[in-house]
């Protein structure tokens, strides 16, 4: 039995030396420790012993197991180890590699534009309010005195979910909510987006808007002027002018188109403003008297001017941008441009 023992402790101890994983360490309980392993049979061996001999041989026995038992848990420790530094291996930072760069975002131009109009008519005394995109036709319409038979319908190009039911083609039917849940003196903003299937170089299916409103008693087609004249000077230029030209929307009479001088020649005649010294930006008018009355307000004792600015069209001219599908292609290269 003793010779078994030695024989034992000797494969015990090669087998140890062999050990560099957590699976040998498992193969090596087994075969020596475990319930069929071989201290497990020297334990079954002792009914072969004489019976004075057993014992002392089974004291032998027991101190054999605690030695392996000991000599394992030795084991364990040092794969442990190994384990961790291998894991500390992999997780090492190399400081001497460049950081990896983690560059901020920036807001988009047509976000950009939109807080400076919207700041610039919020000085003016503005409030802002945004109606739903999707909208029916007595508000984007009907109410805005373009009736079912009117021409005016067939320069919208619009996006009809149902009959009623459509995507809004300018953010006009918000002046009419406005004046459906307050009376005058009115002065607000709607921005948003807006839908017309129309696409090229300067026109695209969505596109961004921003209507504004005033109604108030003793209003006119100067305080119009005034007002769009301190906004395009915040917004491109202290030297800029405004003149207005006759123009048709069925919801403002008189109609108007907005023009500003060339920022670029100072009025001079450039490419960007064709020559002529003027570029169209926006157009308004005095608010129709039938629009009024379908919000509920007396035109005899009101009235009020309304503006459509195209926040894209402002930002194509601020910028120098030439074509409106880089504003939504969202080539990195191109919004770069924009960080602060």
């Amino acid at each position: 039995m003793e010779q078994r023992i030695r024989a034992l402790r000797a494969q015990m101890e090669e087998r140890l030396s062999r050990i560099d994983s957590r699976e040998s360490l498992a193969a090596f309980w087994q075969e020596f420790l475990g319930k069929k392993g071989s201290v497990a049979d020297l334990m079954k061996g002792l009914g072969t012993v004489a019976r004075e001999d057993r014992p002392a041989m089974g004291k032998v026995i027991n101190e054999f197991k605690v030695m392996a038992e000991q000599r394992y848990q030795e084991c364990s420790e040092r794969i442990g180890q190994l384990e961790m530094a291998a894991r500390n291996r992999r997780e090492e930072i190399d400081i001497t590699l460049p950081a990896k760069k983690r560059e901020m975002g920036t807001l988009h131009p047509i976000t950009i534009v939109k807080n400076e109009m919207i700041n610039v008519f919020l000085g003016m005394g503005f409030e802002v309010f945004e109606g739903p995109e999707i909208e029916d036709d007595e508000h984007n319409f009907t109410r805005l005195n373009v009736p079912k038979d009117h021409p005016a319908r067939d320069m919208q190009d619009t996006f009809y979910v149902s009959e009623d039911i459509l995507l809004r083609t300018h953010t006009s039917p918000g002046q009419i909510r406005v004046m459906d849940m307050e009376k005058p003196p009115i002065k607000v903003l709607v921005p948003g987006r807006v839908f017309r299937s129309d696409s090229d170089a300067t026109h695209s299916p969505m596109f961004h808007q921003m209507e504004g409103l005033v109604v108030d008693k003793g209003i006119t087609l100067c305080d119009l002027q005034g007002m769009l004249d301190k906004f395009v000077k915040q917004i491109f230029d202290a030297d800029v002018r405004t003149r207005l030209r006759p123009s048709y929307f069925p919801f403002t009479e008189p109609s108007v188109e907005v023009d500003v001088s060339c920022f670029e020649c100072g009025g001079k005649g450039c490419g960007l403003c064709k020559h002529t010294g003027w570029i169209e930006v926006l157009g308004g008018g005095i608010v129709h008297q039938n629009v009024l009355r379908n919000c509920g307000i007396d035109p005899e004792v009101y009235s009020g001017f309304a503006f459509g600015i195209g926040i894209e069209r402002i930002a194509m001219l601020k910028y120098g941008i030439n074509n409106i599908g880089l504003l939504t292609e969202n080539d990195l290269r191109f919004l770069k441009q924009f960080k602060d």
